[in-house]
């Protein structure tokens, strides 16, 4: 039965981890409403990983590109201004602050933020912040224009997803927005800069699979990051497409309609907070 939960849970992981709707929501969310409770923080951090490699294939060739660019640029002055060079930059100083929060928070995280009273209405205000961002954007930057004080922005706001119910691809899409990038430039800088937070913390988290508060062992673990993986590939490709000519607005609405369902379940005593 853990086995088949796992594939279950891998599989929303997978299609919620890049669509702006919070995947650590859902994995709280759910498993409650199915009677299986809490699957643990560890068990979350750790199957982000299978969603992650999918950005690593996906992304490989921009990936290699930067991180190329980026280590000539240590050693030769003239690769310096090159942009692949300043994205490494970026995504580095990006990636600072949900790091440094993410180790000093821990246990609040891994117990207070846990909460479905917090999730609830993280999914509510941020799905607010979403919608607004989008609707009031600029909608005039690219990629290219890309600098320091904004990678640190963006990262500021991916540091917010240590929340439940916050989204990390979310929080960054959003503040993009509000600082005037495009959709799809706003989209794939969120992904590639969540790599090295979701890894860091996926590996950070993994000697607690088999000794914490954790529903499932190494094995359904391991089943739930493959799925993910599966599923997270598929979801990249799509999303992209779909950000190209279409708003954000259908995921607004999704994250307040779970969100108030969420805070209504919960109230009448259906969930357990």
């Amino acid at each position: 039965m853990d086995f088949l939960k796992a594939v279950v849970l891998g599989i929303l992981q997978g299609l919620t981890e890049f669509l702006p709707i919070s995947s650590s929501a859902h994995l709280r969310i759910f498993p409650e409403l199915f009677g299986w409770g809490d699957p643990g923080a560890a068990f979350t951090a750790v199957i982000q990983i299978g969603t992650e490699i999918a950005v690593l294939l996906y992304f490989r060739k921009d990936i290699w590109r930067i991180a190329s660019t980026w280590l000539r640029s240590l050693v030769r002055p003239e690769y310096r201004g090159h942009l692949d060079a300043r994205m490494g930059w970026y995504i580095i100083v990006g990636s600072l602050p949900i790091v440094i929060l993410g180790i000093t928070l821990k246990d609040t995280i891994e117990n207070d933020f846990r909460n479905l009273w917090v999730i609830g209405t993280t999914l509510i205000v941020l799905g607010i912040v979403l919608g607004i961002a989008d609707r009031m954007s600029a909608n005039n930057r690219t990629i290219k224009r890309m600098n320091i004080r904004h990678a640190v922005l963006m990262g500021l706001a991916q540091a917010m997803a240590l929340v439940p119910g916050v989204s990390r691809s979310g929080a960054t899409i959003s503040m993009g927005r509000i600082l005037g990038y495009e959709r799809e430039a706003a989209t794939r800088y969120a992904f590639l800069l969540a790599i090295p937070a979701v890894v860091g913390a996926g590996l950070f988290e993994l000697p607690e699979i088999p000794n914490g508060d954790n529903a499932f062992g190494w094995g359904p673990t391991i089943t739930a990051t493959v799925v993910s993986f599966i599923v997270g590939y598929a979801a990249i490709a799509w999303l992209l497409r779909y950000v190209s000519t279409n708003s954000y607005l259908p995921f607004v609405v999704y994250r307040i309609g779970l969100g108030s369902l969420t805070l209504v379940l919960v109230g009448a005593g259906v969930l357990a907070a």
